[in-house]
Formats: C-alpha cells, structure tokens, sequence
C-alpha cells in the first residue's frame, strides 16, 4: 500500500462532505421545498411464527456472545494484493475499487471485458474465507494506490465528451452521453450475468458515476446557482437508467446505492440498499450530524434525514446499509460508545436506527482485539442469531421431527438464503447423517427496533416490538443410522465453502457453537427398532444434593444397571429437562436464590429405552444475602474456561492472555490472569443487580499497583480500575496480598438495572499478573 493512498483518499474525503453540506445548505428555496419530509412510519410488524410443536421436548440452549468475524456483517478492511488480510480486528469482508478501465481493456471495442483483475483479488479475498465488497469507477482524485485516476475506458475516446474537474484535477465524462450509457449497461449486463450470486461477493456498490463513484461530482453538481461551476452529474432519468440496469442485472447479490435520493430516489421502490460514506460524523459549526436525522441534531442533508424525507427508512427489512465509518473518526469511534463525542456522533443510534449491517473501516486494524465497546457495536450490526430453544423427542427411529426457534438481537436481518442444515453427531464429534432444511433466515427480523422520533412514538430512544423468536420445524428420516447416542446439531452452509476451504462459519450466539460451524442442539437416542433390545435400564436411585449455591444445586445418584449398558443419564427439573449427564453427578446452574426446586433423574440406553424415574429430591438454593451475589469464585465449578460459564450460569471467558492458553488459569480457587499489555476477560451478568450497592473484587497483584494496567466495564461504565471511586473518595490500589475492593456502583455511575458484562481490558502498557479470588455484588 503506498504511503500516502490512504491520507490522500481521507483529505478528500472530508473536504467533499464539507463541500456537500455547503452546497445543500445553500439549495435554492424550491428545491428544499420538495424536500419536506414523507417519513413512513413505523412498519408493521410481520405475521407471528407458528408455535412449536407441543408433542416435541423443549431443550434450552444457552446464549453467549457471537465471534466477532461472522460472515457478511461488521467491519471491511480495504484489500491489498499480496498482504494478509486477516491481521487486525476480527473480520470477514473486503473492500475494493476497481477502474472500468481495468476490465474494459479493448480501446476499440467497449463490448470486450477483461475480468482477471476482479478474478484475482476475489480468488485472493476468497482464500482467507472473507468476502468482497466492491465497486467500479471511472474518476478517482490521485488515484486509489492500486488503481488509476482516470478509469475511462480508451473504447470511449472519439465517442464522448471529456470535461476537467479542475477542483479535482480529474476528467469526468459526459454521463449524459447515448454511447456512455450504452456502454455502462452493456458493462452492468455482462457484470451481472457473470458475477450475479458469485459466493466470493457480499455486496456490490453501483458506483460508476461520479468522483470515487459516489454518485457526486462536487462542484460541478446540480447546485450550479450559488457558484459558476457547470454541473456534470447525469440527469436523474439518466441515472435512474443505470439504477435499472443494476437492478435487472443483480437478483441475487445484494446491491447498494450511495444516498436514498441519488436519481430522484430511483433505488426506493427497487431490490437496492444504501451506502452511507461518512458513517456517524459530526461537521460544522456548531457540530451537526451526517448521518442522523434533523430531529436528532443531524443536518438537513444528513443520510438519514434523506431517507425519512424519500419515504425509504425503513429500507433495511429487504436491503442491506453499508458505507464506511468516516475516516477521519475512524480511530476514536468506539471511545465513548453507546453515545459518541466531539465528531464522533452517537454510535448506537446511528447504528440502530439506520440498521447497519457493515462498514468500511480501515482503521479497525489498530484496535484491540477485547476492547468491549467495540465487541458490543459489532455484535449489533447487522444479524445477531441464537437458538433459544431446540424441539426433538429424547429418543427417535424412523421419521422424527425436529424444530428449533430461533431470535435475532441484531438490527438487521440476514439477507442470504443460505441453506440451514441438520446433522447427527456421534459421541467421536463426526457428523454421520445431514439432511438439509428449507428454514429461510432472511425470515428472522430484530426482536426490537428502535423509533425515529419523527414517528411519534415517544422521546427518543424508544423501541418498537418488531419481529419475534422464529419457529423453524422439518421431519427427517433416520433409515439406516445405527442406533446409539448421538447430539443433533445444526450449521448454515456458507456458499463460499465451495470456493475456499477457509470460508468463514456463520456462527450463532450460543455456548453450544463449535467453531466448524455445527451447532449443538442437544443428546438423542436413536433407535432402529427391530426388537433388538427392549429393556430398559434400571431407575437411578439414591438421588442427592452433596452441594448447593445461591444459583446452583449439585446432584448425585448411583448408577443405573441395563441389560447392554446405561449410555447416560437424562436430569429434570420438575418437567423441564435440565440437561444431560454420561456420568452419576451434574451441576444445574443459573438458578435463583432462596427457591426451592425438585429434581429427578432418568437413564437411557443405547437402543432409545428409557428407565423409571428416580426418587425426587427437592432442594432450596441458598439465599443471596449468604455471600451476596456471586458472579464467578473460580472454584472450579463450572469449570474456567472449558465450562465457558460463571457461576450465574453464563458465558464468561478470556483471550491474550499469557497462561491457560490465552484464557488465564485457574488454580487453587482462584483465576490467574498474566498479560503484557493485552488481555480481555469477560462474565456476563445480565440480572438486575438493584439490590445490591457494591461490586467486590477479592484481588492480589504479581508486584502491586497494578491498577493502572487494565480498565473495568460494568453498565454502561468503562474507567482504569485505579480511576473507580471508593466510599470515602479513595480509589483502588492492588497490593502484594489479597485484599477486598469495593465499589460502590451507583456513584460509579454504574446501571445496577441493566449491568450487561464485567468485562476487563488489559492494554495500558502494563506487564505483570493479577490474582482474581472472586467477583461479587454485595
């Protein structure tokens, strides 16, 4: 990459969107007359889902956070040939441009396309299992550092009428030219009947038009009365042409389109989403948002308020929201998320209510890769799936049914129709049998969608219900799968996978999520019939609790005896199965304090019989007011980090760190986190910490005085651990010897209602070792 492409690119970039906002600040009065506002409203919410089927058992499925590089959704770096593109923050697509001139190569013949430059970087995009994003353009100011300023194809020559952008220094063609636009929608036919469904690509910019082809020529615009420069933009009914062209072009790979009035709005009522270049920037004087609306302190030509006044915001339930996080905050963007500072506008509005699914962001390649705000923005964008709940009968032969329900906690949903499969797995973690599902996830909407204010439903932010847990069921046939035991799974089936072996997994939002892509649902027996073995094994008796928290209880029972052999053992919770066990013991988490439950315990065999229930036992789980709430003591129970679950029964886990391959190390009762300046740990929480006023941290230091080496998040608060005020106004100090902290969260500024994860972040350029005994809420 040469030096100054970047810097080059970011300077005039910024200096358009000034240029931009000048010149519809200044539109005459007619033109901003037209502009008055026909927002759409709230959508309708779409029809409910078919409810599970009542014959099938429910299986919950633990949630826990999405990996950070799911497939279509997030961040793009730009694509460099020959360097490695999965360096930086987690990601899966890539950005580039590409010269018509590039691939329209005969200077006598615009009818002849040379495809092996898109070929190559898509082949190379491919092999790091990413995806591309794209786009053709004819001018580039300085050129991209890979591709040339001036992309005019030579075939044009003799043809059409060149123009100097001597703003830009660039040539701009005649975009009302009959041969130009013949040409492009020859180009835009061959580009599609090529490339149309290509898995290698994600998303396609229209581009074509325009500096950087971003449908503006700045100044040589529309806005000809307050200055003396002509205007080179095409008419809208020229550019709707081309908008045509794409959309006949394209039926299967999402298109995008830089602003939702570009040709008149021609893109509105077609299969085309919108690209927001300068994502959640704040310009002027006073500072004005670019992409928020007017109504939440964004300027009239801002790309928002340009979808409210077209009628088009609500554009995202059928077409993707792309662009590109405005360079010039690319680095600062997450500091204060959700809100945002100075230029940098709030980013989870911006998100939410625009429904990004990706953006352009070079400069994620500097962040850390645990920096939860960052985690939390990308998790957002876009889809973000999980399996509440599976739906299958413990034991099955012959046709069985098998559901899952399904719920999105992202802004937009997937817009692929990638096909979901069901599998078996054996106890040696092979898949022995699949059978593909017509499940359609493009079907999942948001569960919640956040209000403009222009609808009127209250002061911002308000959140509308919107889409629902989607119920998904399909019949299978299990001919010829010996009998035994075996876990149902699940994965969606990336098309790239029959391009690269590297294709990146979409992967859903649950601790069951395997990192090839299958999903556990939960244990099943099958069995083929035939009256091999009938006999079921005998009842677990003795059934016990050895050991019980506030939010935990652990049997244990003696075995069970069968005639071929007890394959595991099924754990109720009243009627509720509350998990699996291959062993006489299990550990029920995520319980409340001071509840009473009953338990009982089943065997199964091999051949899908199913034993007597055991003697009930009934357990009271111990108050919370013991030891207060207790997030995680690194007891080993639930296992750190194998288990991925703190003694909430949620998701916790770490990475860069030093020891425990990355995770830290648990020993003798306590969590051992070694780091040198990188390191994320994180336990979620999610449960209404409103009575209780301090967060406790039972802590040791390597050397002391460690901290000032990591930071400490917990509802809506991020500081340096040394920054928390304690009661009195001292702050924390880690010594030599363990010693608890207490924090007092409300004047912390800490939302006890709605504490989301614990989270630490170690990169302050410290290098030593911390000893976490436990972390409590008192």
């Amino acid at each position: 990459m040469p030096a100054l492409a970047l810097p080059l690119r970011r300077a005039l970039t910024a200096l358009a969107a000034v240029a931009l906002a000048l010149s519809t600040a200044l539109m005459p009065a007619a033109q901003a007359r037209a502009l008055a506002p026909v927002a759409a409203g709230a959508p309708p919410r779409p029809p409910a889902p078919a409810s599970p089927d009542p014959s099938l058992q429910a299986h919950p499925l633990a949630s826990a956070p999405a990996p950070l590089d799911n497939p279509l959704k997030g961040f793009a770096r730009f694509y460099w040939p020959g360097s490695d593109e999965n360096t930086g923050y987690p990601h899966s697509l890539m950005w580039s441009y590409f010269g018509l001139s590039e691939v329209m190569t005969d200077p006598a013949d615009c009818s002849k396309y040379n495809w092996s430059i898109l070929d190559n970087a898509l082949n190379e995009i491919a092999s790091y299992g990413n995806q591309a994003a794209v786009r053709f353009y004819l001018e580039y100011p300085g050129g991209s550092g890979s591709h040339p300023g001036n992309a005019i194809p030579h075939c044009f020559d003799g043809h059409v009428t060149y123009r100097t952008n001597t703003f830009w220094g660039t040539t701009s063609p005649d975009y009302d030219s009959p041969y130009l636009l013949g040409a492009l929608k020859d180009f835009i036919a061959a580009f599609g009947a090529r490339y149309d469904g290509d898995p290698r690509i994600g998303f396609i910019h229209l581009g074509l038009i325009g500096l950087w082809g971003e449908w503006h020529t700045w100044p040589f615009d529309t806005d000809t009365s307050g200055d003396t420069y002509p205007n080179f933009m095409p008419t809208d009914a020229h550019a709707a042409q081309i908008v045509q062209a794409y959309d006949n072009a394209f039926a299967k790979t999402k298109l995008e389109i830089r602003y939702p009035d570009s040709a008149a709005g021609a893109a509105t009522n077609r299969d085309i989403g919108y690209h927001d270049d300068s994502f959640c920037y704040r310009e002027g004087s006073p500072l004005a948002g670019v992409t928020l609306p007017r109504s939440l302190g964004g300027a009239g030509y801002a790309q928002l308020q340009r979808a409210l006044d077209a009628g088009a915001e609500n554009k995202w339930i059928t077409d993707s929201m792309g662009g590109e996080v405005r360079p010039e905050i690319q680095s600062s963007a997450f500091a204060s998320w959700p809100g945002g500072s100075g230029q940098v506008d709030d980013m989870k509005a911006c998100i939410e209510l625009e429904h990004t699914t990706w953006k352009i962001n070079e400069g994620s390649q500097s962040y850390a890769p645990g920096d939860p705000n960052v985690a939390a923005a990308v998790r957002l964008m876009g889809y973000d799936l999980t399996v509440d709940n599976a739906y299958f009968t413990n034991t099955a032969s012959g046709t069985a049914n098998v559901g899952v329900r399904i719920r999105n906690n992202g802004v937009a949903p997937f817009y692929y129709p990638w096909t979901v499969t069901l599998g078996l797995k054996n106890g040696a973690g092979t898949v022995v049998k699949t059978f593909d599902t017509s499940w359609d996830l493009r079907t999942v909407m948001p569960l919640k969608i956040r209000a403009f204010t222009d609808w009127g439903k209250g002061p911002d932010p308000a959140y509308l219900d919107y889409g629902y847990p989607q119920y998904f069921q399909t019949g299978v046939n299990l001919s010829g799968v010996p009998s035994g035991s075996y876990q149902w799974v699940l994965r969606v089936k990336n098309p790239l996978e029959a391009v690269s072996a590297n294709a990146k997994k979409l992967r859903f939002a649950n601790a069951t999520q395997g990192a090839d892509g299958w999903l556990g649902l939960g244990a099943v027996t099958v069995g083929t019939g035939g009256g091999q073995d009938t006999t079921a094994p005998s009842a677990p008796s003795g059934l016990a609790s050895p050991s019980r928290t506030a939010n935990s209880v652990t049997l244990s029972w003696a075995a069970s005896t069968d005639n071929v052999g007890v394959a595991g053992y099924r754990i109720y919770r009243g009627s509720t199965e509350a998990g699996t066990s291959q062993s006489t013991s299990f550990t029920d988490t995520g319980l409340n304090p001071a509840t009473s439950y009953t338990y009982t315990v089943k065997a199964y065999d091999a051949a899908g019989n199913t034993s007597a229930a055991s003697a009930p036992v009934t357990v009271v789980t111990l108050p919370s007011s013991t030891a207060g709430l207790v997030l995680d003591d690194f007891d080993g129970d639930p296992a750190y980090p194998s288990a991925a679950r703190n003694d909430l029964g949620k998701w916790t886990g770490g990475n860069c760190f030093l020891n425990g391959g990355g995770s830290g190390a648990v020993s003798g009762g306590a969590l051992s986190l070694r780091y040198d300046n990188c390191g994320w740990f994180g336990s979620d929480v999610n449960t209404d910490l409103s009575a209780y006023t301090y967060l406790v941290i039972r802590i040791k230091g390597a050397a002391g005085g460690e901290q000032a080496h990591f930071n400490v998040g917990l509802g809506g608060v991020t500081k340096v651990f040394g920054d928390f005020t304690l009661d009195g106004g001292g702050h924390p100090a880690i010594t030599t010897a363990y010693q608890d902290i207490k924090i007092p969260m409300s004047a912390n500024g800490v939302n006890r209602a709605s504490p989301g994860q614990f989270a630490m972040g170690f990169w302050y350029g410290g290098s030593s070792t911390i000893t976490i005994d436990s972390i409590s809420f008192q």
